[in-house]
């Protein structure tokens, strides 16, 4: 999915002018699937005896600040869930007409669409095809790794409906990404997910998302443990380096992987089009089925509750002092050992959510996944500034792959490492 630009600072009123993102969830946490790793499904205990169904005045309300709120510029109008295609067609056609409302003259209002593709039809896709939705479409691999933990609420597969979905999606010409979390059922195959996303599903867009499940060993929510489903920081960092090498071999321009796409820009010193890898956050926040914000779709909880789109606009909530706060807390609380790394341009210590680990000096706020992080960009490193030299120079990133494409594998690796080929960047 396309990323809002959340690097620079939050600060006063003139906030309000720079673009954030709003993650919708007109059916809150409710699902119609039971994935054993999803984050979000216990929050419907937030709201007990809730409906969970986006009443018409909250998505007016949405709809109107979103779009006023970015003057006139591009904006992205995203729905996630739980599972959004439960609140039904109609839901969606009033979305549609509310927006072209409240669009100004020559404002591009792009629609997004968060779904897990069970309920998907033909009518479904004739719609999102003739709004130009551009759809996520959530799929963990192949059929037995999908499986493993993408179930239904009785625990049955999800691999055939979700193919259904997508095979809907390719027939209509919706634009589609695949969102693909990285587990513990899918870490040891990185290549074989990969390459089943490119040739099998003839994706040309790919986002790949640790999985990490904390259990909190201390009450002040400084230390924990990851689940047996969350991915191990090696294995995070070996998946990310094997699709890495094979998308350099032979890819590069053609698939789009959403990590390598924010790294280059990181290292051509641009700002990340990820959140996740921004020094400062809070730009992004999610908007409740009731019409609640919180500060950030991993941080709805009642401490990180920013107020009411019924009371407060949508552009005061995200440029509020509690919300500021919250964004600036990311650079702030950073351990000095990421103060002082080598990749923190690229990294700048990941999302506070996984920051539950301790440094080897025990200081609390070290990232879970931050030695797979710290693997994957040092093995990029070299190829990342050739490709930047080429794009800086007026030419194309792709270019690169002539480069690895010749070389043998007891040749030194043309990335300039001085290691074989076989040991560094070659097949």
């Amino acid at each position: 999915m396309e990323s809002f630009d959340g690097t620079r600072p939050i600060g006063g009123r003139s906030a309000t002018l720079e673009p954030f993102q709003v993650i919708a969830k007109p059916a809150g946490a409710i699902c119609n699937l039971g994935c054993e790793y999803c984050f979000y499904l216990s929050k419907e205990s937030l709201y007990p005896g809730g409906r969970f169904r986006m009443s018409e005045g909250v998505l007016d309300a949405y709809l109107r600040q979103m779009i006023r709120s970015h003057n006139g510029r591009k904006v992205a109008i995203a729905y996630q869930g739980g599972e959004p295609t439960l609140m039904g067609l109609d839901f969606f056609r009033r979305a549609v007409a509310l927006a072209e409302r409240y669009r100004q003259p020559g404002q591009q209002i792009e629609h997004v669409l968060q779904t897990n593709g069970t309920l998907l039809t033909k009518e479904w896709c004739r719609f999102l095809k003739s709004h130009d939705f551009l759809v996520g479409l959530s799929v963990d691999g192949p059929r037995d790794l999908h499986d493993a933990f993408r179930r239904d609420k009785r625990g049955g597969p999800t691999f055939t409906k979700v193919m259904r979905g997508m095979r809907h999606l390719q027939d209509s010409g919706v634009r589609f990404n695949i969102l693909c979390t990285v587990n513990a059922a899918n870490a040891d195959s990185p290549v074989e997910v990969y390459r089943f996303f490119r040739d099998s599903c003839g994706a040309c867009f790919i986002q790949f998302i640790p999985i990490v499940e904390k259990r909190l060993l201390a009450a002040d929510c400084s230390h924990g443990e990851q689940s047996v489903r969350s991915v191990t920081p090696g294995k995070w960092g070996q998946f990310l380096i094997a699709v890495f090498d094979e998308w350099l071999h032979g890819d590069v321009g053609r698939v789009f992987v959403q990590m390598f796409e924010t790294a280059l820009a990181s290292w051509m010193g641009m700002p990340p089009t990820m959140c996740v890898f921004a020094e400062v956050c809070g730009r992004g926040v999610a908007l409740e089925h009731n019409g609640d914000v919180y500060s950030c779709d991993h941080f709805v909880d009642c401490d990180h509750l920013l107020g009411n789109v019924g009371a407060i606009d949508l552009a005061d909530l995200v440029s509020s002092p509690s919300q500021r706060s919250f964004g600036e807390a990311k650079r702030r609380a950073l351990p000095r050992c990421c103060l002082i790394c080598d990749v923190r341009f690229a990294c700048n210590g990941e999302c506070p959510k996984n920051r539950f680990a301790r440094t080897q000096d025990g200081e609390t706020g070290l990232n879970y996944l931050c030695a797979g992080y710290k693997a994957f960009f040092h093995h990029i490193d070299a190829p990342m500034r050739l490709m930047a030299t080429l794009v800086n120079s007026g030419r194309q990133a792709r270019e690169i792959m002539a480069l690895f494409a010749s070389a043998q594998r007891n040749e030194p690796c043309p990335c300039g490492s001085g290691q074989k080929a076989k040991r560094c960047h070659g097949r």
